[in-house]
């Protein structure tokens, strides 16, 4: 089928089948999409509904976003992992409030000059919320047109990507670019799915080489297997007599960057000299079950050591960043996910 064919028969089928009742749907956007969009980054949309809601309940303007605290932003984020976005959300909201008092581009260019915005992400808040025939190429984007046209390759190498934006460009239709996009997205999250494709309701199989050849599941290629170091560390679970524990606030950029975590200390590293050296009085070390936290490119063991009867000088506390957390009254902190997985677990 040529373009229009193929944009007439994905617009049929979302006016059926697509999906129109998602929140930031209700209303539409420049905010509300950009939002949604940089939530879904490599997360489903089951996950990213009630921490979008919850976000924008406390942040229903981007101006609101632009005046808050980043540990207001980063608290709420908590869990939706890849932290790096939540940081640029905020830097972004405070771009687009001092520059231009809070309206969205309606370019691709300007759009992508905001700290956190691809082209694909910049694509959709233009085409959904603004009606500029955009093209998008997110993961769901990305599988569709694999399979469609049978482009072999993992779209990370750049000629494989370059295929395929070259093909989100041909199909983007000049009218319903919105509807057209969404229909794209919900395509591939319902239909062209990554593990068990429903071929037989999709409305491209008449023309889909991949169906054609009986392997849809082999497009996209896949990203070269490659075994992730590993990595140890011991964090340090300090509680005072009044049952509150010792959080210290990580580096602005790296790993968990804002966020409030443990005293960290990695495998070879003595934390037994700072123990010494801050921590006068406290009880023993008492080991707690190690637990596994996965990165994207490396994976972490956590050797946690709960130590009571902690006394701390809180003026010290204070210079260096660091904060009493009570588990029974706990302040709105951004948590890296096993910091708060070991919180949760403590006695009260």
């Amino acid at each position: 089928m040529n373009s229009e064919q193929f944009q007439q028969a994905v617009l049929t089928w979302f006016d059926q089948y697509g999906r129109k009742d998602l929140p930031w749907q209700h209303p539409i956007t420049p905010y509300r999409v950009w939002l949604s969009e940089v939530m879904l980054q490599q997360t489903q949309v089951s996950t990213v509904i009630p921490y979008f809601e919850r976000f924008v309940a406390t942040f229903p303007t981007v101006h609101q976003l632009a005046e808050a605290e980043l540990d207001q932003v980063l608290h709420l984020w908590t869990g939706l992992g890849y932290y790096a976005r939540a940081r640029n959300l905020h830097k972004a909201a405070r771009q687009l409030v001092e520059q231009r008092d809070g309206e969205f581009p309606d370019t691709l260019e300007a759009m992508e000059s905001l700290p956190g915005v691809g082209r694909s992400t910049a694509g959709a808040i233009l085409s959904i919320a603004q009606g500029v025939p955009t093209p998008i190429l997110d993961g769901n984007v990305k599988r569709v047109l694999a399979r469609y046209r049978a482009i072999e390759g993992w779209p990370g190498r750049s000629a494989v990507l370059k295929q395929l934006w070259q093909l989100s460009e041909h199909y983007t239709p000049q009218h319903r670019c919105a509807d057209y996009t969404q229909a794209m997205m919900d395509l591939g999250a319902t239909l062209c799915r990554r593990g068990k494709p429903d071929c037989q309701r999709c409305p491209l199989r008449s023309d889909c080489i991949a169906l054609a050849q009986g392997n849809p599941q082999d497009y996209p290629g896949s990203k070269p297997k490659k075994e992730l170091p590993k990595r140890q560390c011991r964090m340090l679970l300090l509680r005072d007599p009044r049952g509150r524990v010792l959080l210290r606030q990580r580096p602005p950029t790296g790993i968990w960057g804002g966020l409030w975590s443990f005293p960290q200390f990695d495998e070879l590293q003595p934390w037994e000299p700072w123990l010494l050296e801050h921590c006068q009085q406290h009880a023993d070390p008492q080991p707690l079950s190690p637990l596994v936290h996965t990165f994207s490119h490396f994976q972490l063991r956590i050797e946690p050591l709960l130590i009571e009867g902690v006394e701390l000088d809180d003026r010290r506390v204070a210079e260096a960043s660091e904060c009493w957390y009570d588990l029974e009254s706990p302040p709105q902190l951004g948590l890296a996910a096993p910091v708060e997985r070991l919180l949760q677990q403590l006695p009260r």
